[in-house]
């Protein structure tokens, strides 16, 4: 099985053709954006193009097919037993949050994350107007973990109604085990928090790793959504479809009636082929990609951590996104995404992207979902600049 790279520079891509929007620069070389520089795999592109050469595009009717192939794949590789009916539409997993945050709570209600996240979490919730708490992950021994203790202090103290969970955790690569999971899930229940489990890079686990479905870590179906999609899986962000996974009726029934009000019910047809083909045919190419990404992980941090000893580049479990700390090369007030693009021409998320303060700001996150050369050529920017500072 052979994975393609894929030059996308004036290809409209937006990780490569947007920088100047985003940073204020053209000619950097983009780590930012979650998607992957590799083609579709090759069942995909047979099956659109099939579809492209009947020549028909008028409203279309998702095929029973379709929900079959995403329940053999949640069943297969992740032993979760999902049902038809708890299956709904959405365009994207972040759409998705937004819907639910509408459908599950009110204006000024308290809604948790778990930081440094996922921006988009933090966004949802502001701009729904909606009160922000944060449960900071606690660093330790060069690992993330969870502080169960200021979680259900917060919960309590905020009247929370609703937490974002982020499992694998974006961004700092870890891949949450059944027992964190389930004490987590458990506070929860406990305070009758409903619960929004974001499993988007579910398949993008990394060697020695398992990935566990919030859902099947016990009886939580009366609070809990899962948002997944084979969007990461299978680099097709572009066909706009996502999955949310909702067991409890009442639950649908709130989702359902936020749904009727914005009319969008279903995506479009392109999307429903490429990613059915996807699950059914897609597994050697995903393998062969986890492989690469292994690998770039692998030399990005060995190249970084061999000329700069103090850097922590964290142990990437699941995503293929990894999370860096340059603390011990900069300034006080120097951000870390900010100096690499001005000094290296690299674009990066920022790390302070990812709380509402600023204490990541000498992190940053890399997207290794590339061309290991272009990994590489990172890593080397990294370790002449900072290897120059002599700390």
């Amino acid at each position: 099985m052979k994975v393609k790279y894929k030059d996308r520079r004036n290809t409209n891509s937006k990780k490569w053709d947007s920088c100047y929007e985003k940073y204020g620069e053209k000619d950097l070389l983009p780590f930012w954006i979650a998607d992957m520089d590799f083609e579709a795999p090759e069942a995909v592109k047979d099956a659109l193009k099939e579809f492209v050469d009947f020549g028909v595009f008028g409203y279309f009717d998702p095929p029973k097919s379709y929900i079959e192939s995403f329940i053999t794949w949640e069943s297969t590789y992740h032993n979760y037993q999902v049902k038809d009916e708890w299956i709904r539409f959405s365009p994207g997993v972040v759409p998705a949050i937004n819907w639910l945050i509408q459908s599950l709570t009110k204006e000024n209600n308290s809604i948790l994350i778990m930081t440094p996240v996922y921006y988009p979490f933090k966004e949802a919730i502001v701009n729904n107007n909606r009160n922000l708490v944060e449960n900071y992950l606690v660093e330790k021994n060069g690992k993330y973990i969870i502080d169960f203790d200021d979680f259900e202090n917060k919960i309590i103290a905020n009247e929370v109604k609703l937490f974002i969970f982020c499992s694998p955790h974006n961004p700092i690569g870890r891949v949450w085990t059944k027992s964190e999971i389930k004490t987590v899930m458990d506070i929860c229940k406990k305070h009758k928090v409903y619960v929004i489990s974001d499993e988007i890079h579910q398949d993008i686990i990394m060697s020695g790793n398992s990935q566990t479905p919030t859902a099947t870590v016990g009886d939580y179906d009366n609070i809990l959504v899962t948002l997944t999609a084979a969007t990461k899986t299978f680099n097709l962000a572009a066909c706009k479809n996502s999955f949310a996974i909702i067991p409890d009726e009442f639950i649908r029934e709130k989702f359902d009636n936020f749904k009727q009000t914005i009319r969008i019910n279903e995506g479009n047809s392109f999307g429903y082929i490429a990613i059915e083909s996807a699950y059914n045919y897609g597994r050697p190419w995903l393998n062969k990609v986890l492989e690469i990404i292994e690998n770039n992980y692998i030399e990005f941090k060995g190249l970084i951590t061999k000329k700069l000893p103090l850097a922590k580049v964290f142990d990437l479990e699941g995503t293929y996104l990894g999370w860096v700390d340059l603390s011990a090369y900069l300034d006080d007030k120097e951000s870390a995404g900010e100096f690499l693009k001005n000094n290296c021409n690299l674009a990066f998320d920022y790390g302070e992207w990812f709380s509402s303060e600023r204490k990541y700001s000498k992190y940053f996150r890399i997207n290794f979902a590339t061309d290991t050369s272009n990994v590489i050529l990172a890593a080397e920017r990294i370790v002449e600049i900072l290897g120059k500072r002599g700390k």
